[in-house]
């Protein structure tokens, strides 16, 4: 309780000192926090997209903020590890991570949310044997996931939990996420696939196979989680939100110009706004693959926190240390820096 009293107080005596001078409709925003920040993302699948956007349209440049970005390619589990190492500051990764690292006492907290359900799909080749209203079809499966630990991970343990299947009855194999995703269900090397956009689209469009089970609407969420499940997330450790809370909102005010662009703007011309190394192939099948995601991204960055509830109930399904601690989801996100980046913009750029 202490460390979240001290944290408000932190942000609220460095806003305030940033708000002072402030003049144009970028300087409420540019503060005097000038140093780079370190951001990392773990994959290309398309609930990051509101980070590809303002990282490629300039807009942490624009609020005032010197970003180094990565991307690990590798699932939301490496840039996981990446932050608790401190290799990197901020990480664009899955909402679901900061309970399990406040299960292992660590203090992980979302700041932004920049999707607000799933967007997984489960699919397979069109000879595929699983049937989900079968649950044990799945068994002696080969299932291509981003990487362990990954939200695709926790898809598939989350299905066999809900049907008492044992974990080691199926093989979890990590292939990444887009065309890489899409290749290896193609070539045989699985026999189902759990991805996001663009590899969902993919699959349809190249005839590679079909949709199982689809969790991008909220309908379907609903069907396979009884919820909603906020997914893509901007998260830091706690400590640099206290540190650098200017640098954070910043980083919110950036994040929300791009939702508000993916909201007012055509999916082709959302595409074309992307440099060539975030766009998995085509791009007018990515495009479409855009369009079939446009649903599960905020309009602002705020949580909902009823719909964090969700993530919470299926971790406790399979995850031990989950299961076993009295998790606070009050301490895994905040919505003082959305807040914040909200107050501060311009009624003209609402």
């Amino acid at each position: 309780m202490y460390k979240r009293i001290l944290m408000t107080a932190l942000v609220a005596a460095s806003l305030a000192v940033a708000g002072c001078g402030k003049s144009g409709s970028e300087g409420a925003a540019s503060g005097g926090d000038n140093a780079p920040v370190r951001i990392s993302v773990g994959s290309y699948n398309l609930n990051n997209l509101p980070f590809f956007i303002a990282d490629s349209k300039g807009y942490f440049k624009e609020v005032g903020l010197d970003v180094k970005t990565e991307n690990f390619a590798q699932g939301g589990s490496k840039v996981l590890q990446a932050l608790v190492a401190n290799s990197t500051d901020v990480a664009v990764g899955f909402y679901d991570h900061t309970i399990q690292m406040q299960a292992k006492q660590k203090d992980v907290v979302a700041f932004v949310l920049l999707s607000r359900n799933s967007g997984l799909v489960m699919a397979g080749r069109d000879n595929a044997t699983f049937d989900p209203a079968r649950p044990e079809t799945i068994k002696g499966q080969k299932v291509g996931i981003t990487a362990p630990g990954s939200s695709s991970d926790f898809f598939v343990r989350h299905f066999l939990a809900q049907h008492d299947i044992p974990v080691d009855s199926i093989s979890l194999i990590g292939v990444g996420s887009g065309a890489a995703a899409v290749a290896a269900l193609e070539q045989g090397k699985i026999d189902l696939l759990v991805n996001y956009d663009p590899a969902a689209t993919l699959i349809t469009e190249r005839k590679v196979g079909k949709i199982i089970i689809d969790a991008r609407s909220d309908e379907g969420a609903r069907q396979v989680y009884g919820g909603l499940y906020p997914t893509s997330v901007m998260y830091a450790n706690q400590s640099f939100l206290e540190q650098r809370p200017d640098a954070a909102e910043k980083i919110a005010r950036a994040e929300q110009k791009a939702l508000k662009f993916i909201a007012d703007n055509s999916a082709e011309d959302i595409v074309a706004a992307l440099p060539d190394s975030y766009v998995s192939g085509d791009r007018a099948t990515y495009a479409r693959a855009v369009e079939n995601a446009r649903a599960i991204f905020t309009t602002d960055g705020h949580f909902t926190p009823a719909d964090l509830e969700t993530p919470l109930k299926v971790l406790r399904e399979f995850n031990k240390d989950v299961a076993n601690h009295d998790i606070d989801l009050s301490k895994t996100y905040t919505n003082a820096f959305v807040e914040r980046a909200s107050a501060s913009t311009p009624a003209a750029q609402n």
